[in-house]
C-alpha cells in the first residue's frame, strides 16, 4: 500500500511539472499536486508545518478509502485552488453520534451543536490524516496508550489516577481494570456544566455499577459482595437519588473519581482518617458535632478502633434513623451500634473500657422495654448523645453530673438533682452498688433455701404417699369407707376472692416476666402481634395490680367485719402445734414414725402459704406503686431508692411464683392423695373422705359438734314431751 501511494505521489509530481494546475481541486490527486510529500506537510506563514502522518499506521486509517474533498470543503472558482483558510472539517457530517458519546467534553459538544469553533476539537484527540481505530494495537487510543493520550491534555488528574486503586490495577494489568475511556466513553452527558444535575449523577452511578455489579471479572478481583454493592440503591442515598434528589450522594461523592482508593488506604476519602471530612460535604453540622466527640478525639490520637460514621450508620446500606430496620433506629441503636464495641472483651482489655455497659443497660427498665418493643423508651443515644458523645468528666457532656437532671428531664419532666443520685449502669452481681448487691444476694439465698426446702419436703411427701397408694391398689392396705356427706370448705365470697386472686396473680406473673424476658419463647409471638403490645402489656400489668390490691382490701374488710372472716383469720394464726406438726410429718414421711399428725381446719402447709401471700402482696404492691409512679419517687427516693424497689419487686416476684408452683400447686394438684385436683376452689366443699385425710381434727370437731347437737336436740325434744 505504501509503495502504491508513493508511486501515485511521484506520478502526480511528474505530471504537475508538465501540466499546469487545475483551476479547482476536484479530487485527491488535485490536492496532492501541492500537498505531495509523505508527511502531508504544507507551507504556512513561510514555515513548513507537519500534519502528523505516521507511515506505520497510514494504511490502517479508517479514512484511507476517503478522498481529501470528502472531508475538506469550501473550494470555489473565486479562490483557486482554495481560500487561504478553508472551512474546518465537519466530523459530525459522518459521525452524528459523536455528541452523545463525547458528553464528558461539554464545551466540545456545545460548540459543535452551535457550529462554533470549540477549544477542543476532534483532531486534538484523534489526530487528522493519521486517525487510526482504537482497536488497532499501538494506536493512540488503544488499551495500552489511552491513558497517556488523555494525559496530554488532562495532566492535572494524571497523578491522582495513577495512585488510585483503578490506576494501580491498570498498571498491574489486572483483568477488568478501568482506563479513562472505560468510564468516560459512557454517555455521561453534562453539557449543562452542572456537576450535580440528576441525570449526570444517575449516569455516574450506572457507570460504577456496570463494573462493580455487572462485570464478573471485576467482582472476582474486589472484596465487596454483589449484595453489598447493590445495597446502595436501597439506602437513604440511593433511594433519594432514584426519587429525583440531585443532591443525594452517589458513588463519586463518597469515593471520589480519579482519586478513588480502597477504604484501608489511609489517604482514601472513605478511610477512617478522612471519612468525617468526606461526609461533611453534605452533613456539615453533624460533622461539627462529631468533631468534638470522644470518638473523634480518640481517632485523632491514633485509636483505629474508634468509630467513624460508617461504623454506626453502615456503608452502602445506610438507612434513615426513622426506618425501623435501620441500625441507628431507636429500637436498634443500643444492640446493633453501641453493643458490639462496649460489650467487647477485647476492646475493654485493650482500652480499659467497662465491658458490662450494654449488659447493665439491657437489664435496666430502659433496655428491657426497648427489647420488648417500646418505641419511646430511652436508648444509649438518648442519654449519651448521638454524634456529640463525650465522657462524663466533660462539663459539656450530656451525662456530666450537673447536666444529668436536664438530660433525664427530656423523658422525665420535673427531674431534679435527687433524681440522678445513684448509678445509672448498675450490676447487682458485684459490689459496685453495695445495697443492691446485698439485697439481690439475700433474696437469691432466700429463694434457694425456701424453694429448695419446699421441693425436698414435697419430694419426701410424694414418695410416701405414692407408696401408700400403690399398697392400696395391691390390696395390702384396706381403705376405710366414709359417708357421702359434704363439708363446706370455701364460701361463695371466699371462692370469688380466690378466683380474683388467681386471675390477677397469673396476669401479673405473665405480664411482669414478659418485660424482664422479652425474648422468651412464649413472649415473642405475643410481642410480634403489634408494636403496641408493649404498651398494652404495661396497661394490663397495672390493671391486674390494681385488682390484686382491691381484692386484698376487700379481704381485710372480710376478716375484720364478717363473722366467717373473723373465724377464718383466727384459724389461720400460727400456733406451736404447727411446728410440732411439721416435724411429725417429716418423721412420718421418712418412716421414723408410723403416726401421721392430725390437722385441723388449716395445717402448717396452708398457714405458711397464707401469711407468705399476705407478706408478698404488701411488698409487691408497695414496690410496684413506686415503680409505677417513677417520676415522683425518683425525685423523692433518688435513683438508688428506685433501684432498690425494682430489685425487691423482681426477686419477690420470683419467690412468689416459685412458691406457688412448688408448694400450692403440689398440694392442690400433684399430691397423690388429691390428684388430679382439689375442687374445693370450684364447688366450695370437700367429701368426708377428703376431710378425714386432710383435716381429720376438723372433721372430728364437726362430728363431735353434730353429736352434741343431736343429744342437745334429743334432750330438748324430751323436755318438750314432758
Amino acid at each position: 500500500m505504501k509503495k502504491i501511494l508513493s508511486l501515485i505521489i511521484l506520478s502526480l509530481s511528474g505530471l504537475l511539472a508538465l501540466n499546469p494546475l487545475p483551476s479547482l481541486a476536484q479530487s485527491s490527486e488535485d490536492c496532492l499536486a501541492c500537498h505531495s510529500d509523505k508527511s502531508m506537510s504544507m507551507e504556512k506563514m513561510g514555515k513548513q508545518v507537519s500534519l502528523f502522518v505516521d507511515e506505520s499506521t497510514l494504511d490502517k486509517s479508517p479514512h484511507m478509502k476517503l478522498g481529501c474533498i470528502s472531508c475538506h470543503k469550501g473550494f470555489s472558482a473565486e479562490n483557486i485552488p482554495h481560500k487561504k483558510k478553508i472551512e474546518p472539517v465537519n466530523c459530525l457530517a459522518c459521525h452524528r453520534e459523536a455528541p452523545a458519546k463525547h458528553g464528558f467534553h461539554p464545551q466540545l459538544v456545545k460548540a459543535i451543536l452551535a457550529k462554533k469553533q470549540p477549544d477542543v476539537t476532534c483532531k486534538d484527540c484523534h489526530g487528522s490524516h493519521n486517525i487510526v481505530s482504537s482497536k488497532v494495537d499501538g494506536s493512540k487510543f488503544s488499551e495500552n496508550n489511552v491513558g497517556e493520550s488523555c494525559n496530554e491534555c488532562h495532566n492535572d488528574v494524571r497523578e491522582s489516577f495513577t495512585q488510585s486503586s483503578h490506576g494501580k490495577a491498570l498498571i498491574g494489568a489486572i483483568r477488568g481494570a478501568p482506563d479513562c475511556l472505560t468510564c468516560h466513553r459512557h454517555e455521561i452527558s453534562n453539557s449543562t456544566g452542572i456537576s450535580d444535575s440528576l441525570k449526570y449523577k444517575t449516569e455516574q452511578e450506572k457507570v460504577c455499577l456496570s463494573c462493580h455489579l455487572d462485570n464478573p471479572d471485576v467482582r472476582a478481583e474486589t472484596s465487596p459482595s454483589a449484595g453489598f454493592i447493590a445495597a446502595y440503591e436501597k439506602s437513604v442515598h440511593g433511594s433519594a437519588l432514584l426519587k429525583g434528589n440531585a443532591k443525594a450522594a452517589n458513588c463519586v461523592d463518597c469515593h471520589g473519581s480519579h482519586e478513588m482508593k480502597k477504604g484501608q488506604d489511609p489517604t482514601a476519602l472513605v478511610s477512617k482518617l478522612h471519612l468525617a471530612e468526606t461526609c461533611s460535604k453534605c452533613h456539615a453540622r453533624v460533622a461539627h458535632e462529631y468533631e468534638g466527640s470522644i470518638h473523634s478525639v480518640a481517632l485523632k490520637k491514633g485509636v483505629k478502633d474508634a468509630p467513624i460514621c460508617t461504623d454506626c450508620h453502615g456503608e452502602h446500606d445506610i438507612l434513615r434513623h426513622s426506618d425501623p430496620t435501620s441500625r441507628v433506629a431507636a429500637a436498634n441503636v443500643s444492640s446493633r451500634v453501641c453493643s458490639p464495641c462496649h460489650s467487647s472483651i477485647k476492646l475493654s482489655q485493650k482500652y480499659g473500657l467497662d465491658s458490662d455497659r450494654f449488659k447493665t443497660f439491657s437489664d435496666s427498665y430502659h433496655g428491657l422495654a426497648s427489647e420488648a418493643g417500646s418505641i419511646e423508651v430511652a436508648n444509649c443515644a438518648s442519654c449519651h448523645g448521638v454524634h456529640n458523645i463525650k465522657p462524663s468528666s466533660d462539663s459539656t457532656s450530656t451525662i456530666y453530673k450537673a447536666n444529668l437532671a436536664t438530660t433525664c428531664g427530656k423523658c422525665h419532666p420535673g427531674a431534679n438533682e435527687r433524681f440522678t443520685i445513684g448509678s445509672v449502669h448498675i450490676a447487682t452481681e458485684n459490689k459496685d452498688e453495695p445495697l443492691l448487691y446485698w439485697i439481690s444476694t439475700s433474696y437469691i439465698m432466700l429463694i434457694v433455701i425456701t424453694i429448695g426446702g419446699m421441693l425436698a419436703h414435697n419430694l419426701i411427701d410424694f414418695v410416701r404417699k405414692s407408696k401408700r397408694k400403690l399398697m392400696i391398689r395391691r390390696g395390702l392396705i384396706i381403705e376405710e369407707h366414709y359417708g357421702r356427706s359434704l363439708y363446706l370448705r370455701m364460701s361463695l365470697s371466699e371462692r370469688l376472692q380466690h378466683a380474683t386472686l388467681v386471675v390477677s396473680f397469673i396476669t401479673l406473673v405473665l405480664t411482669g416476666f414478659a418485660l424482664k424476658y422479652p425474648d422468651a419463647w412464649w413472649v415473642v409471638p405475643i410481642r410480634n402481634i403489634s408494636p403496641l403490645m408493649f404498651d398494652i402489656r404495661g396497661i394490663v400489668h397495672r390493671i391486674a395490680g390494681v385488682i390484686l390490691v382491691l381484692v386484698s382490701l376487700y379481704h381485710l374488710y372480710y376478716i375484720f367485719f364478717v363473722p366467717r372472716g373473723k373465724q377464718l383469720i383466727k384459724d389461720l394464726l400460727p400456733t406451736l402445734k404447727d411446728a410440732f406438726d411439721a416435724a411429725g410429718v417429716l418423721k412420718y414421711n421418712l418412716g421414723i414414725s408410723e403416726a401421721k399428725p392430725k390437722f385441723g381446719r388449716f395445717s402448717y402447709i396452708e398457714k405458711s402459704e397464707y401469711w407468705a401471700l399476705i407478706w408478698g402482696t404488701i411488698v409487691m404492691a408497695a414496690t410496684g406503686f413506686v415503680l409505677w409512679f417513677d417520676n415522683t419517687f425518683l425525685g423523692l427516693l433518688t435513683k438508688l431508692g428506685w433501684d432498690v424497689a425494682r430489685t425487691i419487686h423482681y426477686y419477690e416476684a420470683w419467690l412468689a411464683t416459685l412458691s406457688i408452683i412448688a408448694w400450692h400447686l403440689y398440694f392442690v394438684i400433684f399430691n397423690p392423695d388429691i390428684y388430679p385436683i382439689n375442687l374445693a376452689f370450684w364447688k366450695g366443699s370437700l367429701t368426708e373422705e377428703e376431710m378425714a385425710d386432710e383435716h381429720p381434727l376438723e372433721l372430728e370437731n364437726i362430728k363431735s359438734a353434730e353429736f352434741f347437737k343431736e343429744i342437745e336436740q334429743e334432750s330438748t325434744d324430751e323436755n318438750e314431751k314432758q
